[in-house]
């Protein structure tokens, strides 16, 4: 997952490459974005979405398959096996799925007890 937010943040800043060090700042925000320890998830993907809306704001686009791919790899090595399951035989996923995905896998750990900060 790593390389290909590599790979994809160079056609990115190739695709969107601009002369204001501002938005350059907030795109490689977004590709260096990593979920800390100790967040909650909805505050994680709260601040993944204030990033694309930063982003948006300037006029750059970031498509649906691209910050699902970007939003997974910010989580932690726990959610590894979620995003597996996610992704697995399925040919597209809107942005909002792996939201609503995410914010219910969320909602079903605190109801079983689970915590849900980040777990190395």
């Amino acid at each position: 997952m790593e390389k290909a937010s590599s790979t994809l943040w160079k056609r990115l800043e190739t695709l969107y490459a601009t002369k204001f060090l501002a938005n350059r700042l907030v795109l490689k925000r977004l590709f260096t974005f990593r979920m800390n320890k100790g967040e909650l998830l909805k505050d994680h993907i709260s601040q993944f979405i204030t990033l694309l809306n930063n982003l948006k704001n300037v006029q750059v686009h970031i498509d649906d398959e691209y910050q699902n791919m970007l939003l997974l790899c910010s989580l932690p090595p726990s959610y590894k096996s979620f995003r597996k399951t996610l992704i697995y035989g399925r040919d597209k996923l809107s942005f909002e799925d792996v939201k609503g995905y995410l914010l219910s896998k969320d909602k079903l750990d605190s109801e079983f007890g689970l915590d849900s900060k980040a777990d190395w």
